[in-house]
């Protein structure tokens, strides 16, 4: 199947399911890789075991 074909098939998709379409699309193409410095930053997140603060302990008013 080429290209053209699948860009073919999405013109024939009603309006109403274009968003159902591009999240099913979305999914086959590659993220980028992680930096080295992002790396570092989710590495030292996952480490924190600081305290939080519950939800219902924050006045929100």
């Amino acid at each position: 199947m080429s290209r053209e074909t699948i860009k073919y098939l999405i013109d024939m998709i009603p309006e109403k399911d274009i968003d159902t379409i591009y999240k099913v699309l979305i999914r086959f193409i590659p993220e980028d890789e992680p930096l080295p410095d992002e790396i570092e930053s989710i590495a030292e997140a996952k480490a924190d075991k600081s305290a939080t603060i519950s939800h219902n302990a924050i006045n929100w008013d």
